[in-house]
């Protein structure tokens, strides 16, 4: 789980790259600060299942670290096709 400091931060880079892309956002900053912990919170509650998931031998050979990359790399990619 993040800290609160980098909750805030992430939170903040969030909003300066969507303000500077002119991307609408249409709830408060409250509110965007609240899926920024909902999400975090969401991420650390599933971490075992997300673990589980993953096919041996890669569970077992890769680190949290690695399964995290590929993670985002799944998630990047998706987002580009999207």
């Amino acid at each position: 789980m993040l800290t609160n400091d980098d909750r805030r931060a992430l939170w903040a880079e969030f909003m300066k790259v969507a303000s500077s892309a002119h991307e609408p956002l249409a709830l408060s900053k409250a509110d965007l600060r609240a899926a920024v912990d909902a999400i975090d919170g969401w991420i650390d509650a599933n971490a075992a299942s997300f673990n589980a998931a993953i096919p041996l031998p890669a569970r077992t050979a890769l680190t949290m670290r690695q399964k995290l990359r590929l993670f985002v790399a799944i998630l990047k990619r998706r987002w580009e096709v999207e």
